[in-house]
Order: C-alpha cells, then sequence, then structure tokens
C-alpha cells in the first residue's frame, strides 16, 4: 500500500477574515496542503501556535494590537517557524516586507490587487508556503552586517575588462538575503552585474534602492533599453523577465512580459540563455538557493559556452533546489557556500579562462 505523503500544515495570519478566507480557499487546491487553523492577530496566532504547530505561517504585516513585523521577531526568536509574508506591496509595505526578510522571514508574496484575486495566484501561493516548509535557516544570517565588510581582494580596474564581461547572478527563496550579503562584498569598478531574483512587482525597486545603499557601486531596478556599464548592478523589475542584447559597446536589458517560465516572471533563464548567447566566455554567473529548477538549464549553458559558473552549496542555501538541479546538470565549474562567493566571483573574474 503506498503510503501518504505528510502535507504542509499552514496557519494563515490576517485581521481580514475575507483574506483568511481566501487565502484558505487557494491553498485548499494543493493537494501537497492543509491549511491548520486562521487568527485575526498576533496574539490569537500565538495560541494557535501553541495548539497546532504549523508547518508554515503565512503573515500580514498589517495588523491591530500588535504588527506582523514586531511579532515576527518575537516569534523567531522564541519559536522558530517559517513564515511567508502575504501583505500589501505598496511602497510602505515593500519596506516593511525588507525588514520582515532581514528579521527572518524567508519569502514575501504580495496580496493581489487589481481585480487579481487569491484564486488565479494559488499556483504562486502555494509553491512559497512549499518552499518555506522546506526552508531552513543558513549560517550566512549570523555573518557581520554587510555595512561593516570590505572586500579582501585587490580593487580591480575596470580597465582590466573588455566590454563584453559581465556578471549574472539568479535567485529565489532566500535570495534577497542572500543578495544582501553577496553584493556589499563586492568591490566597485566591476563589470556589469544583472540580477534576476523571483521577486513581486513594485518589491523589486525597494529592494534595489535597499542593495544600493549598501554597495559600493550603483544598484537599481532595471529600465527597457538601458546600457550596462562598469560599476552598475541592475535587478530585473518583478513581473518583468530581463534579457540582454548587443549594444554599440557591450549590452542593453530588455524587459518583457512574455510568458512565465518555470511558473516565474522574471525567470533566471532567461538571462542566463540570453548572456551564454552574447557573452559566452565572457560571462560570470552564479545560481544561488531558491526552490525549484530556474537557471539551471540557463547555467548549464553558460557553461558550455565558456562561461564561469558557480552555484551555492547546500549548506549555507535557504532552499536548495535551483543549486542542486544546476549541478546535477553538471553546469556548475564550481559549488561554493555563500560567505566564499564573493571571492570566488573575483578570483574567475581575475581568471576568465577555465583550467
Amino acid at each position: 500500500m503506498k503510503a501518504s505523503v505528510k502535507k504542509v500544515r499552514v496557519l494563515v495570519v490576517d485581521d481580514s477574515a475575507l483574506a483568511r478566507r481566501a487565502i484558505r480557499d487557494a491553498l485548499a487546491r494543493d493537494p501537497e496542503i492543509e491549511v491548520v487553523g486562521d487568527a485575526r492577530d498576533a496574539y490569537v496566532a500565538r495560541d494557535q501556535i501553541l495548539a497546532l504547530d504549523p508547518d508554515v505561517i503565512t503573515l500580514d504585516l498589517e495588523m491591530p494590537r500588535m504588527d506582523g513585523l514586531n511579532f515576527l521577531r518575537i516569534l523567531q526568536e522564541h519559536h522558530p517557524v517559517p513564515v511567508v509574508v502575504v501583505s500589501s506591496l505598496t511602497p510602505a509595505g515593500s519596506a516593511k516586507a525588507m525588514e520582515a526578510l532581514a528579521a527572518g522571514a524567508i519569502d514575501v508574496l504580495a496580496k493581489p490587487a487589481g481585480g487579481i484575486s487569491f484564486r488565479e495566484i494559488a499556483h504562486e501561493l502555494a509553491f512559497h508556503v512549499k518552499a518555506a516548509a522546506r526552508a531552513r535557516r543558513r549560517s550566512a544570517r549570523s555573518a557581520p552586517a554587510p555595512e561593516a565588510v570590505r572586500p579582501s581582494a585587490p580593487v580591480l580596474g575596470a580597465g582590466q575588462f573588455s566590454d563584453r564581461r559581465i556578471i549574472v547572478i539568479g535567485a529565489s527563496t532566500g535570495g534577497v538575503e542572500a543578495l544582501r550579503y553577496l553584493l556589499p562584498r563586492l568591490p566597485d569598478r566591476l563589470p556589469p552585474i544583472v540580477v534576476v531574483q523571483h521577486i513581486p512587482a513594485n518589491f523589486s525597486r525597494i529592494m534595489a534602492e535597499h542593495l544600493d545603499a549598501l554597495c559600493a557601486f550603483t544598484v537599481r531596478e532595471a529600465v527597457h533599453g538601458e546600457e550596462l556599464r562598469p560599476g552598475l548592478c541592475l535587478v530585473a523589475p518583478g513581473d518583468f523577465h530581463l534579457s540582454l542584447v548587443r549594444a554599440a559597446t557591450g549590452y542593453r536589458v530588455r524587459l518583457t512580459q512574455s510568458p512565465r517560465v518555470h511558473h516565474c516572471r522574471p525567470a533566471v533563464d532567461i538571462l542566463f540563455r540570453s548572456a551564454a548567447e552574447l557573452a559566452g566566455d565572457q560571462a560570470v554567473a552564479a545560481l544561488l538557493t531558491g526552490m525549484g529548477v530556474d537557471g539551471a538549464r540557463g547555467l548549464q549553458l553558460l557553461h558550455a559556452a565558456g562561461a564561469r559558473t558557480l552555484a551555492e552549496a547546500e549548506e549555507s542555501c535557504v532552499v536548495f533546489g535551483m543549486p542542486q538541479a544546476a549541478i546535477k546538470l553538471g553546469a556548475a565549474e564550481q559549488v561554493v557556500p555563500l560567505p566564499q562567493i564573493p571571492q570566488a566571483i573575483l578570483r574567475m573574474l581575475s581568471h576568465p579562462v577555465r583550467v
């Protein structure tokens, strides 16, 4: 007799009864998920957590009596449970969501707006919840704050690099915090950096602004047709694929809303495939933490084109899905834990040819 699959047990925390019902109904569509309870505020949620011992909590940030961010901080200190923030991502809400990720939330999902219902994003919601259930805290979270870090390798002059040199990075679940660790540890005057992080619309700009304040180089959300240059890092906007196109010197970015790839938009594979076609052996590519397989095939194409490629090691991943898929394809030249990735990228830039 076939053994039954253990379902992911979820507690829904939101002050809106309508939202709680909508989230319950959306998650009920996935046979691998069971909603075991819901709570209208942090105090009810506390009692439900102790009584039900859920695997994952979905958490709104705007709630009465105690807001979601303060509740999350208390929860992570005294009773750590994987948390997916499901909240309104206005500019103010996005800033709070960044704080929530820094405080230990696994992922962020925007509440539907503009006539879209939770039913229409049921698959995405379930994906986030199941990723959180597989997540684990990584040691990098206890590392020194990015503001206190200085790259230990010599700063490389921009003149050392051809116009075709480029760094491409992909990430999903746990990736916002991984990027917050990685990018500030890279020096200025490197070749252009392009990042695809699975992220909601409206949240990518806030993330880019936050990273810009931490990094020695400029970080901003990409604009269609923008030309890349040394000392610039562009982040794909939420809900837009980003690919590279040729410019007079180097590359420009193209943004499209073509169909989702691996249920994602932006998709890492879109960026990586374009980098394989245009940059080839002039690219350095890193695939970081995330659930699923997005980026694995693209990293394989980059590797076949002669690019320097690396995947984050399991020991530092929040979710080992995407790097693991790339490793199984033989796409990763190096498998490196997050604390060693900045130096690995710098070494690959200094030695562009694989040996």
